[in-house]
């Protein structure tokens, strides 16, 4: 499944905790969250849109630093046999206004031929 794929490769190539949804108790830091949000397929070829969340509990520029080591580890995917394409389809401030934490989000595209992952 390309979430396992990607959940560990990201998790190998960032010096924070990753998870695949915002844990429930956190203490303060910085840590990303993956989630899929989209998914199209075509002649046997998916393509998965995941977002990728870097939060930050002290200040925005910490989120930003964050998030571009995420895209750096993002787009090196590409090297795995399994992904096809890496896109980055869009990036912005998302701060979280429930938790008060710095948040940017980078969504990114992920192509894989079905089976190979």
């Amino acid at each position: 499944m390309i979430d396992e794929i990607v959940y560990s490769y990201m998790s190998d190539a960032l010096d924070v905790p990753v998870y695949m949804e915002v844990p429930k108790q956190l203490d303060s830091g910085r840590y990303v969250v993956i989630e899929r949000v989209g998914m199209r397929k075509s002649n046997h070829v998916e393509s998965v849109s995941f977002a990728f969340q870097s939060y930050a509990t002290d200040r925005m520029l910490s989120a930003a630093l964050l998030d571009e080591q995420v895209r750096a580890a993002a787009e090196a995917m590409i090297e795995l046999p399994e992904v096809g394409s890496v896109r980055l389809e869009s990036n912005y401030n998302h701060t979280d206004t429930r938790t008060k934490w710095y948040r940017y989000q980078s969504i990114y595209g992920v192509t894989y031929v079905e089976g190979s992952a």
